[in-house]
């Protein structure tokens, strides 16, 4: 039996998948461009064959916070082939792009793309030196002499609360101050059995893709065009950002990020070495190249997390929550990145989670402090809102002595409230977050661990199981999609989304493939680059499927309304008669006459264009579920991370491999900023963690045996019904870990440890107890 779609059913927007649909869709297939990739054959920025091409090294600030008295640079000049030295002075005009105003309107902190006057952090750019190849450009930047008076920095957001303003046209470092409110959060707390009260400091982590910044640009002076090439999530925003920085036109300058090795969110904007790259470029007529070091990232990339979040849980006798009021502040760093103020809109738009609670109070402020930008980081906001709530649930259960599945369930948004529109704006789209649960204390067998757990601490064992439960906002707005119907019956997709390693040329594939019924090897994918791909957002919120997929999907769709008449015209039928199969297009009931695409293709007389802008009816939901079991070791503190149990509900998938690969990598992320990463700054504001040596990511051994389940809502806010997975890892694992290890330590009275939760600070806690434990000498 052959799948149909006919007129009224493509207008409906279904489409009836036989078990002998060909294109792979739903199908776990191994990314197409891992080959490649795996071959040594990648093409990333430093790759790039530039005739003639510069290279740009930047002099960076020593100081966290200091005046500049004297820059000079005579010797740096004179070095062999150094070509130029950039200063403040020669870049003034140029500034970053202001940031997002999803919170509202900022002000910017407005920093020169090299520093003028002032220097505001460590590793802040104040000189680019341009030579005939890198080791001259380094050679040289050796050579700038610099004369600076230090100032105080302050790098702790909470200090910097109260402190005096960094920029002198600022009131004050608080860019954002918000708060939202609902129902009566001060009853609640008055009628409360029990408050659980929690603060958590969220270790600073590093991105650390494989792959450091880069950036390369080529000015072509007789036609008045720039390229550039940069490994960035948002490659039409990079170009608009670099257009406006340089006073020209968006369609004078092409951006093209060719493979890149990695970003989660660290490449979603453009940085003051990218202004500075470009502007080299045209300003000296030849290709100009910078590629960063993997401390130069350390130093000058933007972090992620480092909020410190507080929060009070009002709870009655059985457990019900009757209030939660939470103080949320987010450090930005020196400068603002586009997205610097997605975290803490994401953090308290996800509160209170998937928990039903009318009384909520929410307090918000986002800080500049005199370190490295902060911005979005895998999940951005979301672990950090997660974490809070989950932490919240735990202590109350332990106090009153209930297990936490069961507060937690007692708790939970019922199915059938969704979709639910929260007074914050969010609207929950779909979901069964009950269900959830049981699916994961099934995987589990709960009741199993808990006896097993029971048996192992009779032997003086530490062990200790911790849940988390989680919703995601996956992305809103628009993309775009088109498709070109090519000689023998291949298409070309071309997105406005963008890869960095998430496999988007496969599911890309194996949705227009599953629309025109054909084979994903017949399927092209394009992307990343502004010539060839239509405008679009890009790859970050998770959005790439839900959104762009729709996109790819609705172009699709439309190729086929341009092709019936064809079809039509070919099989002498009218166009209400024909359908869709696998075999090509026929007459409605009968497989006996068709026309493939090929066929369409010749009698085309050249490729037919699709192209669709798909903007999603609202925002996407996902949610999860975590079980974490862990052991420590008394006498070290290590925590050995058993089990970890993840069901979740990303809505329609389509390629379950890939969906896998997302999470497993989202869980590593988690286990590293819970148990190992820390970037961490000295009261002179000097970085200790500035190395893949003082900075410690998971690896492969800190990976547990992940025992992974879905279910599958779909969206109705989306025309494939998909919620996003890329974030889903970091965001329930880092909860579930803490609220594990911390019941492994609760038979010794421990309720808190810092994060990460190191062997060091684990072993300070277990000596703590032990301490505290011990009866008091007698006194002589």
């Amino acid at each position: 039996m052959h799948a149909e779609r006919s007129n009224a059913a493509r207008m409906l927007g279904e489409w009836r998948v036989p078990a002998s649909d060909p294109s792979g869709f739903g199908e776990p297939l191994t990314r197409r461009e891992d080959a490649r990739l795996l071959a040594g054959a990648g093409r990333f920025v430093a790759d790039l064959p530039l005739s003639g091409c510069l290279s740009m090294v930047f002099v960076r600030s020593p100081m966290a916070r200091a005046s500049i008295r004297a820059l000079r640079l005579g010797a740096a000049r004179a070095s062999p082939n150094v070509v130029r030295i950039y200063t403040g002075d020669d870049l003034g005009r140029l500034t970053p792009p202001r940031a997002n105003p999803v919170m509202g309107e900022v002000p910017a902190s407005d920093l020169p793309v090299l520093a003028r006057s002032e220097l505001h952090c460590v590793g802040q750019p104040l000189a680019a030196v341009v030579a005939e190849s890198e080791a001259a450009a380094l050679e040289a930047a050796d050579r700038v002499e610099l004369d600076l008076d230090s100032h105080e920095p302050v790098c702790d957001a909470q200090a910097a609360l109260g402190a005096a303003p960094f920029f002198p046209e600022s009131t004050d470092n608080v860019v954002v101050d918000k708060r939202w409110r609902n129902g009566d959060p001060e009853g609640g707390f008055t009628d409360a059995a029990l408050v659980s009260e929690v603060t958590i400091r969220h270790p600073r982590v590093a991105a650390a893709p494989l792959e450091c910044r880069a950036t390369a640009a080529r000015w072509d002076g007789e036609t008045g065009h720039l390229t550039v090439w940069t490994g960035t999530q948002t490659p039409h925003r990079a170009r608009d950002d670099i257009a406006r920085a340089l006073a020209i036109r968006p369609e004078r300058v092409r951006a093209v990020a060719p493979d890149v090795g990695g970003a989660f969110g660290m490449k979603a904007s453009i940085y003051p070495e990218d202004l500075a790259v470009a502007f080299a470029a045209r300003d000296l007529q030849r290709p100009v190249r910078w590629t960063a070091g993997r401390q130069e990232d350390f130093l000058a990339a933007s972090h992620g997390r480092g909020a410190l979040t507080s929060g009070r849980m009002a709870f009655d006798a059985s457990g019900r929550i009757l209030a939660l009021e939470t103080e949320l502040i987010f450090p930005l760093g020196a400068w603002l990145t586009f997205s610097a103020i997605v975290p803490a809109w994401n953090a308290t738009r996800i509160l209170p989670g998937p928990y039903a609670v009318e009384n909520v109070d929410v307090r918000v402020r986002a800080v500049l402090t005199n370190t490295a930008p902060v911005g979005i980081y895998r999940g951005a906001g979301r672990p950090e809102a997660a974490m809070l709530l989950e932490r919240l649930l735990d202590s109350g259960a332990r106090t009153l002595g209930l297990d936490p599945a069961s507060l937690r369930r007692r708790n939970l948004v019922p199915a059938e409230a969704l979709p639910l529109a929260r007074p914050n704006g969010t609207v929950l789209d779909s979901g069964n977050y009950s269900e959830l649960l049981s699916k994961t204390m099934e995987q589990a067998d709960y009741g199993n661990a808990r006896r097993r757990q029971s048996r192992r601490r009779n032997r003086n064992e530490l062990v200790g199981l911790g849940w988390s439960l989680y919703v995601e906002p996956c992305g809103r707005g628009w993309e775009s999609a088109s498709i070109a119907l090519e000689k023998g019956g291949r298409f070309t997709v071309a997105t406005g989304s963008s890869s960095q390693g998430q496999g988007r040329e496969t599911t890309f594939a194996q949705i227009a493939a599953r629309e025109l019924a054909v084979t994903c090897d017949l399927i092209t994918v394009v992307q990343g680059d502004t010539m060839t791909a239509p405008s679009g957002v890009g790859a970050l919120a998770s959005r790439s499927v839900a959104i762009g997929g729709s996109a790819v999907q609705q172009a699709a769709r439309k190729m086929i309304e341009m092709a019936c008449p064809l079809a039509a015209r070919l099989l002498n039928a009218s166009s209400p008669s024909i359908v869709l199969t696998v075999r090509g297009f026929c007459l409605s009931g009968s497989g006996k006459r068709s026309v493939s695409w090929g066929r369409i293709a010749e009698t085309a007389g050249g490729a037919l264009h699709a192209s669709a802008t798909y903007t999603a009816d609202g925002e996407a939901w996902g949610s999860g579920c975590c079980l974490a079991e862990v052991s420590v070791d008394r006498s070290t503190g290590e925590v050995r991370l058993e089990r970890f149990h993840h069901v979740d509900d990303i809505g329609t998938v389509v390629n379950p491999r890939l969906v896998e690969g997302q999470i497993a990598g989202g869980i590593a992320q988690g286990i590293g900023q819970t148990l190992l990463e820390d970037i961490v700054y000295d009261a002179d504001g000097q970085l200790l963690a500035g190395s893949l040596m003082d900075y410690a990511l998971p690896r492969a051994a800190d990976q547990p045996d992940l025992r992974l389940d879905r279910m599958a809502t779909p969206s109705p806010f989306n025309t494939l019904g998909a919620k996003g997975v890329g974030e889903a890892g970091t965001i329930g694992a880092p909860p579930a870990i803490v609220n594990a290890v911390l019941d492994a330590l609760a038979p010794l009275g421990v309720g808190h440890v810092d994060l990460p939760l190191t062997p060091e600070r684990v072993w300070r806690a277990i000596q703590s107890a032990r301490d505290t434990s011990q009866p008091a000498e007698s006194q002589p």
